[in-house]
Formats: C-alpha cells, sequence, structure tokens
C-alpha cells in the first residue's frame, strides 16, 4: 500500500503547501495511508486470514492503492490549526493585530475537507465463527 507521487501533489495542493519545508512527502504520505478506501473493483485492502488463532488483518494484494485525500487533507489542516491555536488578537503603535482569524481559517478548512470525506462503512468479525442456527417457525 503506497500513495503515488500525484496523491502527494494532489494533497500538497489541497492544504497549500507547495513546499516540502513543513510537511515532505513521507508526512504527507502517512496522513493519506491513513485513510484506504474499496477500491474500483470493490476490494478492501486487507482481509482477515481465519487460518491463524486469533485472525489476522493480512494485506490483499489484488487492492489497488485507493485513498480518501480529502480525509488526509482536513487532518492537515487540523494539524496546522493546532500549530497557531494560541495566537491572540493585540494592539500594538495604533495598529490592530488579528491572530486568532488564521486559527478560523485552518479550521474552516478543515471541516469543508472533513465534508467531503468518502462515506465508510464498518464491517464487525465475530470470533469465534458461529454455525447458522436454523430456528423453528412454531415456537411457543
Amino acid at each position: 500500500m503506497t500513495a503515488t507521487a500525484a496523491m502527494i501533489t494532489r494533497v500538497r495542493a489541497m492544504v497549500a503547501e507547495p513546499l516540502d519545508t513543513t510537511y515532505d512527502d513521507a508526512a504527507i504520505t502517512v496522513f493519506i495511508e491513513t485513510y484506504p478506501l474499496l477500491d474500483e473493483n470493490g476490494t478492501n485492502p486487507t482481509y482477515l486470514d481465519y487460518t491463524t488463532e486469533p485472525p489476522t488483518p493480512t494485506e490483499d494484494d489484488n487492492w489497488i492503492d485507493t485513498y480518501d485525500l480529502n480525509a488526509a487533507a482536513a487532518d492537515i489542516w487540523e494539524e496546522k490549526a493546532a500549530l497557531v491555536a494560541s495566537n491572540t488578537d493585540f494592539s500594538d503603535a495604533g495598529a490592530s493585530y488579528n491572530c486568532s482569524q488564521v486559527f478560523a481559517q485552518y479550521m474552516k478548512q478543515a471541516r469543508h475537507y472533513r465534508s467531503r470525506r468518502s462515506m465508510s462503512t464498518a464491517r464487525l468479525h465475530q470470533w469465534p465463527r458461529e454455525y447458522e442456527r436454523v430456528i423453528p417457525y412454531d415456537l411457543p
């Protein structure tokens, strides 16, 4: 499972980080790979291998790398907002500095991308597997 250069470039544009001084490619790759999706064939990135006790998650070799870039961008915007959260508004020599607006804008961007993330579901696995029980219809 690897994020492509095109995905990294796209996320860089989404988070206004054209240079790799703050977020290098490895850091952005970590954000991207946090959100794998079903691929175009409906394949999950991992499956549970029931030949082991307990079942272990195993990477599916047939999965095509597909990630939720909007969710990754939202995480980066939230991290950027956390870095400026302590900035306060102040006035000096007749000038007014509204530094808290930076935090508000970063959080607005985070909400923007979070609202565009892909829908997802969770699959529950029960262990040990229970066999199908036949329940008679003539219950009292």
